[in-house]
């Protein structure tokens, strides 16, 4: 299988995912401004929407969008079940409830947050994000958000939060999420993940992580993810 991905964005969810399964996967980087990939492919003819993630299943199949990716991949070994539980078990639905609250309310109004064109709304947009975050602090039932399983929710809300630094967000003002992404990041598959895209810890906590060239433009140091 091949992973279409970008460094530190929404496709290092369905990487950390293939980590914690250990299912083989290449990944393949796409340039975001002339959608080319590495291995020399139009990502337009791949993911006519061209952004990231898309999984390229060994017969030529292709599915996106992160939350179906996350789901197909638990549901394809039977060690899945850990991180999806069993189609007919609530707990399933539960995790699909949090995959949607995450991309709907927390995904995309973050990514307006890094677009210059919306800057004259980026104070309402911060502000509807601060009320979902203050809701999910409150929710959050055990070390992870559905109580002791880690599951592919998790790992979408890990990488949704570790771009807080960079939208402004203060996360230690909400403890029982900034506490869930120290538990997350110390996973060794997580930072397996973290160290095979190449991130580096930048926080004093060590719990953000993003690209050293990234850290770079921004006058930020880092320091290199090790499992």
């Amino acid at each position: 299988m091949k992973l279409y991905m970008h460094a530190a964005a929404c496709s290092l969810s369905p990487h950390i995912i293939c980590r914690e399964l250990g299912l083989d996967i290449e990944l393949v980087q796409v340039d975001r401004q002339t959608h080319r990939t590495s291995d020399g492919e139009d990502y337009l003819a791949i993911n006519g929407n061209g952004y990231v993630p898309a999984l390229m299943l060994d017969d030529g199949k292709v599915l996106t969008e992160g939350p179906a990716i996350v789901q197909f991949l638990a549901d394809s070994v039977p060690e899945g079940a850990a991180l999806l539980p069993e189609v007919g078990n609530i707990r399933r639905n539960e995790v699909q409830s949090y995959l949607n609250f995450i991309t709907a309310e927390l995904h995309k109004p973050m990514v307006l947050l890094f677009n210059p064109i919306y800057s004259s709304v980026h104070g309402e947009v911060r502000a509807l994000i601060s009320k979902r975050l203050t809701w999910l602090n409150r929710r959050l039932a055990g070390p992870y958000l559905t109580g002791d399983a880690f599951t592919v929710a998790d790992a979408y809300l890990f990488v949704c939060l570790n771009w807080s630094p960079w939208t402004n967000i203060d996360l230690k003002q909400w403890p029982a999420l900034h506490g869930f992404m120290a538990r997350v990041a110390a996973r060794p598959k997580v930072r397996e993940a973290l160290q095979a895209e190449d991130l580096e810890a930048f926080d004093a906590d060590g719990v953000y992580f993003a690209p050293h060239a990234y850290l770079a433009s921004s006058g930020r140091t880092g320091e290199p993810v090790r499992p």
